[in-house]
């Protein structure tokens, strides 16, 4: 990893990782994290019955973690209700 994360940093990675839509891509893209990173955080700050339905589910055939196994119907990262987050450096560009 590039840089020591702050914990709000953290914990805003673990809230997008635990977003369904959200892919890694878009992790990566905001804080440099690549998926192993983001992997080894998870498994670090969550209860391991909690990393390991995470896990499951971002292994599942539907997951959409990966912007290659998406569907081509979803274009962006959060539903368009969701409101935006004052500390997303993606949604001030």
């Amino acid at each position: 990893m590039n840089a020591i994360l702050e914990t709000k940093d953290i914990d805003r990675i673990i809230e997008m990782a635990w977003e369904d839509r959200t892919p890694f891509e878009a992790i990566k893209l905001q804080f440099g994290t690549p998926e192993s990173e983001v992997i080894r955080i998870m498994r670090e700050n969550l209860k391991r019955s909690s990393f390991n339905l995470w896990r499951k589910r971002v292994n599942d055939g539907v997951s959409q973690k990966h912007l290659i196994k998406r569907s081509s119907d979803i274009s962006r990262f959060k539903c368009s209700l969701q409101r935006t987050v004052s500390l997303n450096k993606i949604s001030k560009r």
